[in-house]
């Protein structure tokens, strides 16, 4: 039986880690947490806020993921956009999705992440 999801892995490129580091720490406000030593040395790095982790894991032949994406729960959706585009990110609100408040928006090497929030 599966009891909840532990972390969400995305691709991204040989040699951005320091991009990904400036884009999940300081504009998503997520924290690096250390990799395992063994992990480690495959490149990449790995975020948290609260429960929720990602990682980013280094592929050779790496295309970002254009469609596929977490969809990321946040409180203060409206705070939570202006956040990201007074830090420079795209923000693209989205009124598909019944029930919710949601946007898109790409780390620094194209994917794609949708951040949402139920409405009232």
């Amino acid at each position: 039986m599966i009891t909840a999801v532990d972390h969400v892995q995305l691709a991204a490129p040989l040699g951005s880690e320091e991009r990904l580091r400036s884009y999940y720490v300081d504009v998503l406000g997520l924290t690096e947490i250390p990799k395992p030593p063994a992990l480690a040395a495959r490149g990449g790095c790995w975020f948290r806020t609260g429960p929720v982790q990602l990682h980013l894991g280094i592929e050779k032949d790496f295309r970002p993921a254009r469609k596929a994406h977490p969809g990321l729960r946040v409180v203060d959706i409206e705070t939570y956009a202006a956040r990201l585009e007074a830090r420079g990110a795209t923000v693209v609100r989205d009124e598909n999705l019944p029930g919710h408040r949601r946007f898109y928006s790409e780390d620094p090497v194209g994917n794609r992440l949708e951040f949402l929030e139920p409405s009232a």
